[in-house]
Parts: structure tokens; sequence; C-alpha cells
């Protein structure tokens, strides 16, 4: 039996994470990823049993990678102001300094995959914001609305200007970089929206 090469897996992990990217998921094959990586495609079934494991273990590396800095520095006991604004921070952090593997997870989370790999990557995650929402509901620092409301909210302009700053311009066709005051005027309106 052939034995696994850490550096062959990584670049074979790479190599998948940019097709699935540029050629989506359904346009994503073995054969095809084998031969980026000039390996055989027997090589491949050293590391995962198809394509589905494949796919289903690199969302869960990049999902657990994306929530594991997520949460760098957060705390569920933080006022909500801090608290969200951290998780502002990690998430612009996490999409600009890997925004292969962001937009690797995006494309994965709403493909047939994604409820497996969702199931799978935010358990903790789930735990630690409802907390923090319902100690934050509780200090009155947060109104009282459903989490895909919140979420929406809290989240939604938040990647829209990442996706502006990604394409490097807006939907106008107008140049676009994310700065700190553009950032910090959503980030206050979002505020506003959300505490009593």
């Amino acid at each position: 039996m052939r034995t696994r090469d850490i550096n062959k897996e990584e670049i074979v992990k790479q190599k998948a994470i940019e097709m699935i990217v540029t050629q989506g998921v359904e346009g994503f094959g073995m054969n095809r990823l084998a031969k980026e990586c000039g390996i055989s495609v027997a090589t491949l079934y050293i590391y995962y049993s198809d394509k589905e494991d494949l796919i289903r273990k690199i969302g869960i590396e990049i999902g657990q990678n994306f929530f594991e800095k997520m949460f760098d520095g957060f705390s569920t006991d933080m006022s909500f102001r801090d608290g969200l604004q951290n998780q502002w921070e990690n998430r612009i952090y996490f999409n600009q300094n890997f925004a292969l593997q962001a937009t690797c997870f995006e494309l994965l989370r709403h493909s047939s995959h994604g409820d497996a790999i969702i199931q799978e990557v935010t358990g903790k995650y789930k735990q630690m914001m409802t907390e923090f929402m319902l100690s934050a509901i509780e200090r009155k620092e947060l109104i009282s609305v459903p989490y895909e409301v919140f979420w929406s909210i809290a989240y939604g302009s938040l990647y829209s200007l990442l996706e502006f700053h990604r394409d490097g311009k807006s939907m106008s066709g107008k140049s676009f970089v994310l700065n700190e005051e553009i950032k910090n005027n959503a980030f206050n309106l979002v505020l506003k929206a959300l505490t009593p």
C-alpha cells in the first residue's frame, strides 16, 4: 500500500480549492485535479475515498480555519459593540488574507455539500453566538430579533463591501477599496439598526 505524502496532499488541497473557485463545484473532477497536480488519479484515492469526500473534507478544513479566526480575541461576555466589531475585523482579515479559501467556502456552502459542511463546523460557533446575543439582549445592548434578521443586518453590509473590495469596483462600476472610513460608516449604521 502506498503511503501518504503530506506535501503532495497539501498541493492536492490547494489545487482543488483553485479549481473549485475557477470552475465551480459542478465543473470540478478528480481526473482533471490529478492532471493539474501532476499525479495519477490513483494517488488521489490515497487521500480521499471519492470526489464527495475530497470536497467535504476541504470545506470542513476551510470552515474550521474560518471559525477559528473569527473567534480570535472574541468572548461571549464582551459588550455588543466590542463583540460585533471583533467579528467584523476577523471576517475582514480572513476574507482579505485568505480570499481563495473564503470564495471556495462560499461556493461549497451553497452547493449540495453545504449542509454537511456547515453542520460539521458550526456547533461551537452557534453556541457562542447564541450566548453572546442573549447576554447583549439581557444587558439591553441589542434588540431582540430573529437570528436571520440579526445576521442579515449585522453582516450583510459587511459582505457586500467585501465583495465590492474583491471586485475592485462598486455596483456603479466606480473604483472601490474598503477603507477604515467606509468600514466605520457601515459599522455605525449597523449598530444604530440593532441597538435600542
